[in-house]
């Protein structure tokens, strides 16, 4: 189910999408691999929640190309 994030706009033909961070997010290593999620804070196994900034550009810049996520919020974590 896509849910709407309240107070953007929910015109039709008004595109948009929110990427949420994950808990931690720094400087660090391309990897170009990541997980996606929608409105539930990504964890890996051990509870951690991060991503480098790098991976999170990839991500930022393969929704912007093949948006998955239009009028939506969605989350990416390692």
């Amino acid at each position: 189910m896509r849910r709407s994030v309240r107070g953007l706009p929910s015109r039709p033909g008004v595109g948009w999408a929110y990427l949420s961070p994950p808990a931690l997010l720094e400087p660090g290593e391309h990897t170009g691999r990541y997980r996606l999620g929608s409105d539930e804070l990504l964890v890996d196994a051990e509870g951690n929640s991060m991503i480098s900034m790098e991976d999170l550009a990839v991500a930022l810049l393969d929704e912007a190309e093949q948006p998955e996520h239009q009028r939506t919020r969605f989350t990416v974590a390692y």
